[in-house]
This record gives structure tokens, C-alpha cells and sequence, in this order.
């Protein structure tokens, strides 16, 4: 099975997250805009339009910050990341930036956790 969209059910979730990054970078808090990035690439990572959607954010961010690790992390995110997701090979709760490898699961917040369960029932 082909994954492209997120289910409507956890949008609202994501898009929080990536309020609040904006609302973060806005403040020049660019520590707390890649963590909502990180939240919301674990909402979306096994989606590929939204998983790819978050890697464009964190790429942009390390353009904004200038982080040369995390412009080419991303370059490479981006490359491999889609078709991936798209065929549900996605290592679960990777976080998504540069400072993990890209095949590294680990271990989803709770918070999150409890929001993905609710709609793996939905």
C-alpha cells in the first residue's frame, strides 16, 4: 500500500507542530523550532507528502542557521526519504535532523505516541 497523505485525523496534530516551530523561529528561539519539527516529522513520517514536507522545513532551517551538517543531512533526507515513506520503510520516532542516522528508530514521546495509537483505532 502506497503512502502519500496524511489521515485527516492527525493533521490538525501536525500542523500544531509546525505552528508552533513558526511561532518558535518567529521568536528566534531556532532551538524550539527544530524540536516542533522533530515532533511533527514523527507525526508524519511514515506519510511521504508530509514526511517530505518536514524535511523541507529542516532543510530551511539549516539554511537559516546556517548548519552545514544539516543542509546536507537533509539533501540526503529528502533523496531517500519519500520514496521510503512511501513504501512504509520508515525506522519508527526518528526525529528526522542530521544529528540521528537516517535508519535509527527510537522511542516516540508519549504525547505522540498516545495521539498516533488513537488513530491507528480511528
Amino acid at each position: 500500500m502506497l503512502n502519500f497523505r496524511l489521515p485527516s485525523h492527525l493533521r490538525p496534530y501536525y500542523r500544531a507542530e509546525l505552528q508552533a516551530a513558526r511561532a518558535a523561529a518567529g521568536r528566534h528561539n531556532m532551538a524550539a523550532a527544530f524540536a516542533h519539527l522533530e515532533r511533527a516529522h514523527v507525526l508524519g513520517q511514515r506519510w511521504a507528502l508530509p514526511h517530505t514536507h518536514t524535511h523541507l522545513l529542516m532543510l530551511r532551517h539549516g539554511l537559516r542557521t546556517r548548519d552545514g551538517r544539516e543542509i546536507l543531512g537533509q539533501l540526503v533526507r529528502l533523496i531517500g526519504g519519500f520514496p521510503l515513506s512511501l513504501f512504509g520503510r520508515i525506522p519508527t520516532g526518528n526525529t528526522g535532523g542530521a544529528n540521528v542516522p537516517a535508519e535509527q528508530s527510537m522511542p516516540i514521546p508519549a504525547d505522540l505516541q498516545a495521539i498516533l495509537a488513537r488513530s491507528a483505532i480511528s
